[in-house]
């Protein structure tokens, strides 16, 4: 799967400990039993929050075709942007890279791309 990054892996092995330390309390019993089964659904939120996190402004599209990147998280490129897609005068400063980057709405769908500039 593309997008697996270090804080995404350590997400699921954390995640995959807590369920495991969970499930040892609660076969313990006793006051371990509630603490465990806390363990449990912490961990799982964990684990299904790390597998269906998006890889930030990218479109569905970008993901299913495993392209890179482009520049900031977002679009590869401006060029690949369905024509319905209109440039919107929102623009935001990626906080990881530093990149501006500018909003790009589909205006019968709502349907957002965000696209780095130059």
């Amino acid at each position: 799967m593309a997008g697996f990054d270090a804080a995404r892996l350590f997400l699921l092995a954390l995640g995959a400990t807590m369920v495991l330390g969970g499930l040892a309390g609660v076969s313990v019993g006793g006051p371990s039993a509630a603490a465990g089964a806390w363990g449990v659904v912490v961990g799982l939120i964990m684990i299904v929050g790390a597998l269906i996190e998006r890889v930030r402004y990218r479109s569905d599209a970008a993901d299913r075709a495993a392209l890179p990147p482009g520049p900031g998280g977002g679009e590869p490129s401006a060029d690949v942007l369905e024509p319905r897609f209109r440039p919107t005068d929102e623009r935001f400063e990626d906080p990881t890279t530093r990149r501006r980057m500018r909003v790009w709405l589909d205006p019968g769908s709502g349907e957002r791309r965000y696209v780095a500039e130059d």
